[in-house]
């Protein structure tokens, strides 16, 4: 991250530090000095620690990055890796204030006072703190995403495993919403709702049509009221689960493996330990029917990846994910990323720089202009990353591929 001005740390599975030889970490410059940071030895705790532990934490169960401010006002921002669908570690970047104009002496004395633990003077302490340039949302944002990049690179296994766990996340704040609904329409002592059986017969009917949007809906609906009417009864809250797996159930009964998805979803049910993994149980048994159904439907594959191609070919000088390529193709993020590499035989990410590889290849020949402007015109993130991609594809540099006026096949 050096070309970005800003300080990568790694953390281990525990959300433990990692030194690396050479580097100089945002708590020897400055975060030692702060009142909740405290370090003896190898063993560093206290309040500043708790915080980013919490936050790599959250950003490991959401598999997405997370920004978040020190009470001194630096800027962090984290990413998890995954091994095998394992959490493994995390990217935390760092080294930037969230001030366009730069903190005035009133409020460095300020965060002096509040926050420093004396062993510095202020005047030290402020030159600490201007050493770390201003930066807008804009800019944090796309070194969030930058940093993201990298850990799905560095994670081994399912490369939509993020995603996974990101759409997992948006699944379980819509459910938790409802339940704090139903918290407040029905406070302590005041009765619980009465289970909403017509909400059973929708989900058949709308999973029935293939609108997976709706079922997840009302999924959620009837999930909410058996939780917030079983808080303290887990045992409960799975058993109703299973029924409702059952109902699911017998909409695919007709499709290939009918029988044998229904015996592995119930067997996921009863091994599950929280409220958190019976309802992704549950979402995943509804995204499985809306698949059969769409492909009983008579909807080729060839359409849905037709369309995708289209948009690829369109919009690959930009930054575009797996959700919105799916979206465009009318299939599910995870479904679509399964039957493209079936299809294309390699996954949407080679896919897209090969389209970026292509273009580049053209422009080296066909132009004078420079590398960094060609990285930039193909969408990689610095021209570092350019030659590496470049290179996987044509085995040569792009400075090379110009100079032997292309004389390679592209891979």
């Amino acid at each position: 991250m050096q070309a970005t001005g800003s300080n990568v740390q790694i953390f281990d599975c525990n959300s433990q530090p990692c030194e690396l030889e050479g580097s100089v970490s945002i708590e020897q410059n400055i975060c030692r000095y702060c009142k909740g940071f405290s370090c003896d030895g190898n063993n560093c705790h206290g309040n500043c620690r708790e915080m980013h532990t919490n936050k790599i934490r959250e950003a490991s169960r959401n598999g997405r990055s997370l920004i978040y401010q020190c009470d001194l006002g630096l800027i962090f921002w984290i990413s998890p890796i995954y091994d095998e669908g394992k959490f493994s570690g995390a990217l935390r970047g760092s080294g930037f204030l969230k001030s366009k104009a730069g903190p005035d002496e009133d409020s460095i004395l300020d965060k002096y006072d509040d926050g420093c633990n004396g062993t510095i003077s202020p005047e030290e302490f402020e030159r600490r703190i201007l050493a770390f340039p201003s930066c807008d949302d804009e800019k944090i944002n796309s070194l969030s995403e930058m940093l993201h990049l990298c850990a799905e690179t560095l994670s081994t296994g399912n490369e939509n495993y993020h995603e996974t766990l990101s759409l997992r996340f948006e699944q379980q704040a819509s459910l938790s919403a409802l339940i704090e609904d139903l918290k407040t329409k029905y406070p302590k002592s005041s009765g619980f709702p009465v289970y909403p059986l017509e909400k059973e017969r929708q989900l058949v009917a709308v999973l029935r049509r293939g609108n997976k949007q709706e079922a997840e809906k009302l999924l959620d609906e009837l999930l909410s009221v058996i939780i917030f009417c079983n808080q303290d009864h887990f045992r409960y809250i799975q058993l109703r689960t299973i029924e409702l797996a059952v109902l699911l159930a017998r909409i695919g009964a007709n499709s290939v493996g009918g029988l044998e998805n229904k015996t592995r979803y119930i067997k996921q049910i009863q091994d599950a330990k929280t409220v958190e993994e019976l309802a992704a149980i549950l979402h995943s048994m509804v995204e499985s029917i809306v698949v059969q159904i769409v492909l009983f439907q008579g909807i080729p594959h060839a359409s849905a990846m037709r369309k995708a191609e289209s948009f690829i070919k369109s919009n690959f000088t930009r930054k575009i994910s797996l959700r919105e390529v799916a979206k465009i193709a009318g299939l599910s993020a995870p479904y679509f990323s399964t039957i493209f590499k079936e299809e294309m035989g390699e996954n949407l990410s080679k896919y897209i720089n090969r389209q970026r590889v292509e273009k580049a290849s053209r422009m080296l020949l066909e132009t004078d202009i420079s590398l960094s402007e060609i990285s930039n015109a193909c969408c990689f993130d610095d021209q570092s990353w350019f030659s590496k991609i470049f290179k996987s594809f044509t085995g040569i540099s792009p400075s090379k591929y110009r100079s032997q006026g292309g004389k390679i096949n592209i891979a």
